[in-house]
């Protein structure tokens, strides 16, 4: 008809949201709290240890150094990924569905350490499985650290999810160190199917190396 107007028109593009990080901040810290916590539940007694005299209870809780030692790797360990985790956002400041996913995967990660902390324990255990338990830690550190670069890889990419107190250039710096975590866990995984022990003691270098060298810095 004469006078009238074609009124169909293109389906508008969904808009794009997005959500602050403090949700992403709060429940990331709820799973670190729980997984540092369940660590101290893999150490305990065997079932037989009831009715021990003092010497008997003190050789048993002698014996259970392995797992005071993994303990205290895995504890230190979970809580300089939550004080470089909590770093990390301090730049980005807000958040869409796959970085809410790649985090997702970063803390499945995390929950997952207090199993391999016990699998680390039996190598130090002198059993014959010592080279296979060293590996699986370290690859299970690989895999986290993987979780991690990812996060910090597609905030920073294009700047879309950082704020305007760090640079593209800075932004670059921090995923280069980043990235080299996991490619130290698989290469510290890779010694433990030769040597547990100096496997053990590449997780603790590089535990010393990430609290002290690997965290973001602002320019001056």
């Amino acid at each position: 008809m004469i006078g009238t107007m074609d009124t169909d028109q293109p389906p508008a593009r969904p808009v794009r949201t997005f959500m602050r990080t403090s949700r992403v901040e709060a429940f990331s810290d709820g799973v670190f709290a729980i997984a540092i916590t369940l660590l101290i539940l893999e150490i305990r007694l065997p079932a037989s240890s009831t009715g021990l005299t003092d010497a008997q209870l003190r050789d048993e809780l002698l014996g259970l150094w392995p797992s005071y030692l993994a303990y205290t790797i895995s504890f230190l360990l979970i809580g300089m990924v939550w004080i470089n985790h909590h770093r990390m956002f301090r730049h980005i400041e807000r958040a869409d569905g796959i970085l809410l996913g790649l985090n997702v995967l970063l803390l499945m990660d995390v929950a997952f350490l207090p199993f391999s902390t016990n699998v680390l324990a039996l190598s130090l255990r002198g059993t014959s499985a010592e080279h296979t338990a060293a590996a699986f830690y370290g690859l299970v550190l690989a895999i986290g650290g993987v979780f991690y670069s990812a996060v910090w890889w597609y905030a920073a990419s294009g700047h879309r999810l950082l704020n305007d107190h760090i640079t593209p250039r800075q932004a670059r710096a921090l995923g280069v160190r980043w990235s080299l975590g996991p490619v130290f866990y698989l290469v510290a995984a890779a010694i433990g199917l030769l040597n547990a022990v100096a496997s053990l003691a590449c997780y603790v270098l590089l535990l010393v190396f990430y609290f002290f060298d690997m965290r973001p810095r602002r320019a001056g």
